[in-house]
């Protein structure tokens, strides 16, 4: 999953740029409102995590843009005010969720997922398909019960997927949501995850509609 974070504070930006990608999320970082309004228009992004205190343009400028561009992608407001108003301004502009500083990082991580999983039709926490079960809250996998051993991005390819069940995701979308953007990609490099993926979970769970995408099934064709 791919993650936009809109924050000034170097050091605090890092911490939580770090913590996310070591639960397999992609981070891109603006360090300013109109670095992170650009950004958020222009990339295709799961989630954004979005300070209000922002250099250039402030962050509740940078979500009224966003929606007016009809960008409906959820956003995880951070603040270090604690006023009433200001997070009725956040949630007026189309905030999400909202968290004050100073906070946990791990409660970052768990409302994102939770923000995510909900902007993909997904209320429950355990989603699954087939003899596959996905851990949305904690972000681990099980097959037929049993945890499912994956590497970072093929578990970044299979959570796209899984978010999707029994839609087809765009390659595109999948090489924009599983890589950072400074990665070399080979051009074969999401067929040989999605080779791998399918030896781990079954060949017929995942479909390739070709040039479009892939599609995880329970009930392959």
């Amino acid at each position: 999953m791919r993650v936009l974070l809109v924050e000034d504070d170097k050091g605090l930006a890092e911490r939580i740029a770090a913590s996310l990608r070591a639960e397999n999320f992609v981070v891109d970082i603006a360090a300013n409102g109109e670095d992170g309004a650009h950004l958020g228009s222009t990339e295709f992004y799961d989630a954004a995590i979005l300070d209000l205190g922002l250099p250039k343009l402030d962050g509740i400028s940078v979500l009224k843009a966003w929606r007016a561009e009809e960008r409906t992608l959820p956003v995880l407001v951070l603040t270090a005010r604690d006023g009433w108003s200001e997070k009725v301004a956040g949630f007026k502009a189309g905030a999400d969720d909202y968290l004050t500083k100073p906070f946990k990082v791990e409660e970052v991580i768990m409302r994102l997922r939770a923000l995510v999983r909900r902007a993909n039709g997904h209320a429950a926490t355990r989603l699954v398909c087939g003899a596959l079960t996905f851990d949305a809250q904690i972000g681990t996998f099980e097959r037929d019960g049993l945890p499912l051993k994956l590497t970072a991005l093929e578990w970044r390819v299979l959570s796209c997927l899984m978010l999707r069940k029994e839609v087809i995701v765009e390659r595109s979308e999948l090489l924009e949501r599983v890589y950072d953007g400074d990665a070399d990609v080979d051009s074969n490099s999401l067929e040989v995850i999605i080779g791998r993926l399918r030896r781990k979970i079954g060949h017929d769970s995942i479909e390739t509609s070709r040039g479009r995408g892939y599609r995880l099934t329970a009930t392959p064709a």
